[in-house]
């Protein structure tokens, strides 16, 4: 079993609210975790038909079932459970009593955060960072890292890369987007979702997406909230504290895991990938996503950002932390050359007071310092741990 980084923050924050919440995609390892953080406690899935009509039909009694304590899993099937334990946990504020897992923020985070406002640590458990998969990753290429992506399955189990996520994107749209009032069309949502694949790294121009997707403007912003809060994909909107230049404002668009993203762009093989034109954005992926896991494994509550100017300047990753900046920029080649850092370079003579740090992450083994800039390989940059801010 593969130790989580959470683990710790976890049982950190159990010592001081009543329940604690995690969320995140399906078979991210959610209930794997919980069950090994708290062993002793119950055990409550409401997935289960049979454990969802024992509730509603006598929820007083199923709540003083649990009154000492339980993992409630799946609890977006059970809305009204978050009322009924709001009252239980304000007869008793013992703390880390309850530990809910869900998978579907649309449909329950809004009714947490106002329903048990005070009572529950929140975290966000994403597929495995590479540093938690660190056993795995030995003599393993670029192409296969971004191909396997990284949930557990397929990196813990060794599951077949291209069956799991080709099934486990099947399963998303048929169980959850299904559910949706505002999606009537799977189909027009999987070739949304496609389109959006083939974006990854461009900067997101809603209007050219609707027009290819067949969609209105107003259900493209509405379909990529789904997407978000089911975290497939996100949005990485732009940084800005400029005094004297233009600025792009709109975001870029990345998914959580580069597994799944090949997946949908039908791209199953390193051959493939070594000649497909989105190798390099989804490298980019990759490096980003890493980076929000590491800040969310930690809680280092970093804010993520890029940074382009109109006139084409740009660097892919800025990274705030206690308002000072690390500047990213994230290169798919092997070789390093003095154009790696030349948007860094611009970017810290704009804004020299702010940065921390100058970063190139690139494929190549070599790592060395370059006028000021930090030259690294990825692999070893993302394996380490104390990395975390930049």
């Amino acid at each position: 079993m593969i130790e989580r980084q959470l683990k710790d923050k976890i049982l950190e924050m159990s010592k001081q609210y009543p329940a604690l919440l995690l969320t995140g995609p399906r078979q991210s390892g959610k209930t794997t975790l919980a069950k090994m953080v708290f062993p002793e406690k119950l055990y409550v899935s409401f997935e289960n038909p049979t454990t969802r009509r024992q509730f509603e039909d006598d929820p007083n009694g199923f709540i003083k079932r649990i009154s000492k304590g339980a993992i409630l899993d799946e609890v977006q099937n059970v809305p009204k459970l978050l009322s009924y334990l709001q009252g239980e946990i304000d007869n008793d504020r013992t703390n880390g009593r309850y530990v809910l897992t869900e998978s579907n923020n649309f449909k329950l985070m809004d009714s947490i955060v106002q329903t048990l406002a005070g009572r529950v640590a929140i975290f966000t458990l994403l597929p495995l960072s590479i540093s938690e998969a660190a056993g795995h990753n030995e003599n393993i290429t670029c192409e296969q890292m971004i191909l396997k992506g990284r949930y557990p399955q397929v990196i813990a189990q060794g599951a077949d890369y291209a069956f799991y996520y080709s099934n486990y994107y099947q399963t998303y749209v048929e169980r959850d987007v299904r559910l949706l009032k505002n999606v009537k069309d799977l189909w027009q949502f999987s070739k949304f979702t496609s389109l959006c694949a083939g974006r990854i790294g461009s900067i997101l121009d809603e209007t050219s997406l609707s027009n290819d997707a067949g969609i209105s403007v107003k259900t493209v912003g509405e379909w990529l909230n789904i997407l978000e809060a089911s975290y497939i994909c996100f949005r990485l909107y732009p940084w800005c504290r400029s005094r004297t230049k233009r600025l792009v404002k709109k975001p870029k668009l990345y998914f959580y895991d580069t597994g799944l993203a090949c997946s949908i762009l039908g791209i199953n093989s390193e051959e493939a990938l070594a000649c497909d034109r989105l190798k390099g954005p989804l490298f980019e992926n990759l490096v980003i996503s890493e980076k929000i896991k590491n800040s969310m494994n930690t809680l280092s509550n970093s804010k993520f950002h890029y940074y382009r100017t109109s006139d084409g300047h740009e660097v892919d990753l800025i990274v705030e932390n206690n308002r000072k900046l690390t500047a990213i920029d994230i290169k798919a080649g092997a070789t390093f050359t003095s154009d790696y850092a030349k948007g860094l370079a611009l970017f810290q003579s704009e804004y020299a007071e702010d940065v921390r740090e100058l970063e190139v992450i690139y494929t190549g083994d070599e790592e060395f310092e370059f006028k000021g800039t930090k030259v690294a390989n990825y692999l070893k940059e993302l394996e380490n741990k104390g990395n975390l801010t930049g």
